[in-house]
């Protein structure tokens, strides 16, 4: 819960604000760019919502903080209209969680709304009011876990909705060595029909991505939009096994098509399959030059 007395004094006057508990991981600036933006290492309101649809997404983006760093100075009477609004409907029928936790630094989770069950990608914080809404949107057959940093509470939507885990084993701790499907080794694994998970190693070791549809790629910490290059890219700075490994794998990625990228931390990014074969071979360009 934000608290008013921490509230940084960069915000602007209004309603909403964000208090000094920050920790810079960027879910509400990506989430509502009109009224969050980053000053000093720290997200800040520099424009308050001026419309309905603005403040819903507004309540999306506190509901969404890991660390409850977002609040308001009136208690909103629509808080519970937000947390019904959640998942929000990305495309078709894949859905952006929110509910992000701390224990994943903020990590974004996408739910794939499928007849044959549905997939959880990487673990949201286990909340009651999200917990109710996928109960109705029909629960989780698999919880798809990209890498071992955004594993969150998988084990508690494990024990409620009885859902098979996936991880690579190179990926696995003490928290994760019960997972009930291991991966291993560096060939893709044709999960279902319409699901292929590619090992991607670099970021970690068992890094894998998700590919559904040959549309939608869930790529983690892989992959992902940078506003401020304007280009697809892969984090230098958080590369925690090997860069070098991380290259090679993002050449093998680049031989699949794909028209979304909806990654665990930075932006999302929405293509045709030209122009996305195009943005992945400035990528590597990029990797190559860093």
């Amino acid at each position: 819960m934000a608290h008013l007395n921490q509230r940084r004094h960069q915000n602007v006057s209004g309603d909403f604000y964000v208090d000094r508990t920050c920790i810079d991981c960027d879910t509400c600036r990506w989430m509502v760019p009109e009224v969050f933006d980053r000053v000093d290492e720290q997200s800040a309101v520099y424009h308050q919502p001026m419309n309905e649809e603005e403040r819903r997404r507004s309540l999306q983006a506190l509901l969404a903080c890991p660390t409850a760093s977002i609040g308001t100075v009136e208690k909103p009477k629509d808080i519970k209209q937000a947390q019904q609004s959640l998942p929000i409907l990305v495309d078709e029928n894949i859905y952006h969680c929110g509910y992000h936790s701390e224990n994943s630094y903020g990590a974004a989770s996408y739910l794939i709304v499928r007849p044959e069950g549905n997939v959880l990608v990487d673990s949201p914080r286990f909340t009651p009011p999200l917990v109710k809404r996928l109960e109705e949107m029909g629960g989780i057959r698999y919880m798809y876990l990209t890498h071992r940093d955004d594993v969150a509470d998988h084990r508690k939507y494990r024990e409620h909705f009885g859902s098979d885990r996936i991880l690579h084993e190179d990926d696995m701790n003490s928290g994760t060595c019960d997972v009930e499907i291991k991966l291993s080794g560096s060939e893709p694994h044709q999960l279902e029909t319409d699901l292929l998970i590619i090992p991607v190693p670099g970021h970690t070791k068992g890094h894998t991505v998700l590919l559904y549809k040959n549309k939608y790629l869930f790529s983690g910490d892989h992959l992902a939009w940078s506003a401020q290059l304007d280009h697809l890219i892969a984090f230098r700075d958080a590369c925690w096994y090997s860069w070098r490994e991380q290259s090679k794998s993002m050449k093998k990625l680049s031989e699949y098509s794909f028209e979304w990228v909806l990654p665990g931390h930075g932006r999302r990014y929405h293509a045709d399959a030209e122009t996305m074969r195009h943005q992945m071979q400035q990528c590597i360009a990029y990797m190559e030059a860093k």
